[in-house]
This record gives C-alpha cells, structure tokens and sequence, in this order.
C-alpha cells in the first residue's frame, strides 16, 4: 500500500470550486486500478494549501495505470483551472503506526 501525497496550491477565491472539482472527481478514482482511498485536506497555516492523499495499492497503478486513463484527463480537467501553480507529487508508504 502506497499513498499519494499531492500538494496542491489553489488561486485564492477559488477553494470552494476547487473542493468542489474533487468531490466531482472522486468517483474517476474510484473506480481505477488499484485506487482504495481518497481524501482532501487543507493546510491551516495557508488555507489555499490543499494535500490529496490517495491510497494506491502501488506506486504503478497510480503513475501508469492511473496517469494513462481517461480518468486522470477528467480529474485533470476538473481541478486543474483552479490550481495556482503545478502540483508537487510524493508517494510514502508506512514504516510503523505507534497509537
């Protein structure tokens, strides 16, 4: 299991259009390859600040399978007018849960 971490910068006024792009989007990661959770929070310091946790079951059904759907293309097209400046990307995967 791997997540995504995309941080997200956001043009200022455009937070509410923007959240609501990703819930228009959840279902295009849903349903692919390998997808088995999504989630969007948003920094407090810097509230146009957005990180998209995606939790993949690998690193390749995100960056090929994913990337090389139709789904990317209607996420991209629905969250992307609304983004400052180009997402950073990140996988992680878990080395130990203490509480």
């Amino acid at each position: 299991m791997v997540y995504e971490i995309a941080t997200l910068d956001i043009k200022e006024g455009s937070e509410a259009a923007f959240e609501a792009a990703v819930k228009e989007a959840a279902p295009f990661f849903q349903k692919s390859r390998g997808c088995r959770g999504l989630s969007l929070e948003r920094s407090v310091e810097t509230p146009s600040r957005y990180y998209l946790v995606v939790t993949w079951d690998s690193v390749e059904d995100h960056m090929v399978h994913f990337r090389n759907a139709p789904e990317f293309q209607e996420w991209r097209r629905l969250a992307s007018p609304h983004f400052a400046s180009a997402p950073s990307v990140e996988h992680t995967s878990v080395v130990g849960t203490f509480f």
